[in-house]
């Protein structure tokens, strides 16, 4: 096993080019997709491999209840520095298991908190808040909902509301929600993937952006909607249950907006600066799994010879 299982806890540092070349360069909707894919992948890799470690220190423990064997020189060989690294990987491994669980726990409760916000109203498509507080938001569920305030919406011209009707459904659409807990989750398993994070937080807006603009025909209106809606909820504080819209750096997002709609495309060319970067990360990915994959099939391999029959 050797070095290898040290590997995917460092390989995310990999990734950092492409969380803002990607963004910059590559259509939101293909930077949503790849850098979830990267974070997730590397973030299970990173987690395997603290297990490991895990293993190893806790075989060291005196008391434990592991087989006298996985304690045996041949097993401490296995991994370099075992005494050391396999000791600080138990309560490292305890705070990403908990880290994921608050988060898990905290996207569940607001959620929640969210839909008992909505009862009484009419269960329509889109549900207006009597409140003078202006948000709006997307709230998945079951019945997936489109939420605003009346303080909102009359701060609004029609057409900027149908814009931002359209950005609320598009998250809607694409199910970003899911895209934003993974690389959440991602980001507490490993906290040098959380540049991923902060990328895939602004592209979801990007996309959705994008949709909106395709539906009402209008990159300009959906740049007013976003701009106004910025500015007349910008001194008031939002509801805790308004963590599915986080809105993103809204002067980068109109800019983009007035510029012309990026062309679409699965995979940037080789020989540029995101290309490289994007076979970059695709590398790393790559080679932080076959090295947790190696290392957890050495490690099954010697514990279980050193495990008496």
């Amino acid at each position: 096993m050797g070095l290898f299982v040290f590997l995917p806890l460092v390989l995310p540092f990999t990734a950092w080019p492409i969380a803002r070349l990607a963004e910059q360069r590559l259509h939101p909707r293909t930077t949503t997709r790849l850098l979830t894919g990267v974070a997730a992948v590397m973030a299970a890799c990173s987690t395997v491999s603290l297990g490991l470690l895990m293993v190893v220190g806790t075989a060291q423990l005196p008391g434990n209840p592991l087989p006298d064997g996985w304690s045996d020189p041949e097993v401490r060989a296995a991994v370099p520095y075992d005494e050391v690294a396999g000791r600080l990987a138990i309560p490292a491994l305890l705070a990403v298991l908990l880290a994921c669980a608050r988060t898990g726990w905290r996207h569940g409760r607001t959620r929640r908190a969210a839909h008992r916000a909505l009862a009484g109203l009419p269960g329509t498509a889109v549900a207006v808040l009597p409140d003078e507080t202006p948000y709006a938001y997307a709230l998945p569920g079951r019945r997936d909902r489109v939420v605003a305030t009346t303080g909102m919406l009359a701060r609004l011209e029609p057409a900027e509301r149908r814009a931002l009707f359209a950005h609320e459904r598009a998250h809607l659409v694409a199910r970003h929600h899911r895209f934003l807990l993974a690389v959440q989750l991602a980001a507490r398993a490993n906290p040098f993937l959380r540049p991923l994070c902060t990328a895939v937080s602004y592209t979801v807006e990007r996309w959705a952006d994008e949709e909106a603009a395709r539906s009402v025909g209008s990159r300009r209106a959906v740049a007013r909607a976003i701009g106004k809606a910025a500015l007349v909820s910008r001194s008031t504080p939002a509801p805790t249950f308004a963590g599915f819209a986080v809105p993103g750096p809204v002067p980068r997002r109109v800019a983009a907006l007035l510029a012309p709609e990026p062309v679409p495309r699965s995979w940037p060319p080789v020989f540029t600066s995101v290309g490289l970067a994007t076979w970059g990360a695709a590398a790393g990915t790559a080679v932080s799994a076959l090295s947790s994959a190696n290392s957890a099939v050495t490690m099954a391999l010697i514990l279980h010879a050193a495990t008496p029959l």
